[in-house]
Order: structure tokens, then C-alpha cells, then sequence
């Protein structure tokens, strides 16, 4: 498993009966995480005094209980520089996803020893970290997201961590739909990172299903490399999605093409209280030589 370990602002404090209690920054949430499925005590404090806690209803979705916290707060990734604003919104989400900091080190690095200006595509870039993070360590970042008001908030993420003067082309598009008038128009990329979601709609209502979707997908986006393409990324939070089915889109349709290397694996995060790591998706990386 590849584990983000570099967090000082984020902890998952402990984990019992589909729950996981986690510290962002100085505020303690409470969220349901389907990975969880032991039935432990809850011996930590703030199982008891959290700020918020979001309630899975059985009927689907659910809702947000809050006891003290703000509408919005940021916390630092601190061996990148960035900051994130937060809020908590729909679906239990936060605005981040604090198990990527693993892939943003790894591509960071190769982008700073490359020697050579870096285009990243940043599909379904969602607010932001992946974008700010390839930004940071000096290339220039297409981020594309279907929604409007996702690409607002990485905006205000490329404001609060001083990159809002980075080479960032901010685009509201359906993802499939971009990168065919990319490769119309002769656009190429050093390197796409993507996070397709399990299932989603774009802006015109189009349907989004992973697993119908995501080979086309990665076959259009091998069209769209320039002829010595660095890294391709795809993230996966769909169940079932084994690391190696990554693995295996990667050498189908990368590897014949521009050789190097692919490799894949869970990616998750430490649990404070046990010594634990909690599984938060998969990852395939391709590198070239």
C-alpha cells in the first residue's frame, strides 16, 4: 500500500462500526467509511466531542449533524506548501481527499527532475489538489471538472496557496468531450492524472458509468500525449476495482506505445490509534524509462 504519511494538519484518529474519526486541522469529524467494518471500542476523546458528524441514513446519502464547526477552514500540506479550504458539503465529503498527498509527492518529484517544461491534463481535477501540486513543483496544468462550482473552489485553493499566478488553464467540460477537441486542435500533454468518479453526469446531462467508460477513456487520452509523455495517473474509488484492473489499462494502452514502466497498488492512510492503514481506493502510475 502506498500510504500518505506526510500529513501534520490531517490524522485519522481511529476507526469502529463503519466510522472513522478524523482531524482536520483543529476541528474533529466524524464520517461513515465503507472499509470499516471492525466493531472496536471507541476509546478516543472525540468520538464524544467531535465538530460534526455526518450520518449515513439507510436509505441512501445521508445528512450532516453539527456541533461546533465553521462553515469553512483550511488546513496546510505542509511538504508541499499548499492550502486547502474546506467546508463540509453533500455526500460527506470535505473538499479534499487527503490519501492522494501520496500520488502528488510521487508525481512532484518527477516533474522537478524532468529537466524539461511539463503540460499535465488533470481530468475530473475536482478543487484542486492534484492540479496545485504539479503546479507547485513547475509544470503547467490543464484542470478540467464538469463543475462549475468545483472549479471555483480550486481556484480559491490556487489563491490560498499562492499559485494563483501558476500556468493554470481552469476549464468547465465534460472530461471525454475536452480531450477529443484537444486532439482535433493537435494539443498535447507530458502527463494526465485522472479520478473518474464510479458514476456522474457532465454539464449537458451526459452519463458517466466507470466501468463502461474508463478504457475509451484511457485509449482517447494515450491520443493526446506529446511523443515523450512523462507520467499517466489514474486514481479509483469504485469497489471492486482491483489495483491490478489499473495496472492492466496502463500496459494495454501506455505501455505498447511509449514504453516504461507501470506499476499499482492500494493507497491509503495511517490510523493514529492502532498503527493501522486504512485502504482509500487504488492507483496505477506509468512512468517512462
Amino acid at each position: 500500500m502506498w500510504l500518505a504519511d506526510q500529513w501534520k494538519q490531517y490524522e485519522i484518529i481511529d476507526t469502529s462500526k463503519g466510522e472513522k474519526l478524523e482531524r482536520w486541522g483543529e476541528h474533529l469529524l466524524i464520517r461513515p467509511d465503507p472499509q470499516v467494518i471492525w466493531n472496536t471500542p471507541r476509546a478516543a476523546h472525540g468520538w464524544k466531542h467531535c465538530g460534526g458528524h455526518y450520518h449515513r441514513s439507510s436509505k441512501g446519502g445521508g445528512e450532516w449533524e453539527f456541533f461546533d464547526l465553521p462553515g469553512q477552514w483550511s488546513i496546510d500540506y505542509e511538504p508541499l506548501g499548499l492550502i486547502f479550504q474546506l467546508k463540509p458539503f453533500s455526500f460527506k465529503h470535505t473538499g479534499l481527499f487527503p490519501e492522494q498527498a501520496v500520488n502528488w509527492e510521487w508525481f512532484s518529484n518527477l516533474i522537478r527532475n524532468a529537466g524539461r517544461p511539463i503540460r499535465v491534463l488533470n481530468l475530473f481535477a475536482y478543487t484542486g489538489g492534484a492540479t496545485l501540486a504539479a503546479a507547485k513543483a513547475g509544470a503547467q496544468v490543464t484542470h478540467v471538472d464538469a463543475s462549475k462550482g468545483m472549479v471555483t473552489w480550486a481556484k480559491e485553493n490556487a489563491r490560498t496557496s499562492g499559485l494563483e499566478q501558476a500556468p493554470i488553464r481552469w476549464i468547465v467540460d465534460d472530461c471525454q468531450k475536452f480531450v477529443e477537441r484537444e486532439i482535433r486542435r493537435g494539443k498535447t500533454y507530458d502527463a494526465v492524472i485522472m479520478d473518474p468518479p464510479s458514476y456522474g453526469r457532465g454539464p449537458g446531462g451526459e452519463v458517466w458509468k466507470i466501468e463502461d467508460a474508463i478504457h475509451p477513456l484511457v485509449q482517447l487520452c494515450a491520443n493526446v500525449l506529446s511523443k515523450e509523455p512523462l507520467f499517466f495517473l489514474i486514481n479509483s474509488y469504485t469497489t471492486g476495482f482491483a489495483p491490478s484492473v489499473l495496472s492492466y489499462l496502463l500496459g494495454l494502452e501506455i505501455v505498447p506505445r511509449f514504453g516504461g514502466s507501470v506499476q499499482a497498488d492500494e493507497i491509503g492512510l495511517p490510523v493514529s490509534r492502532t498503527g493501522l492503514a486504512l485502504p482509500c481506493g487504488s492507483s496505477g502510475r506509468w512512468e517512462s524509462s
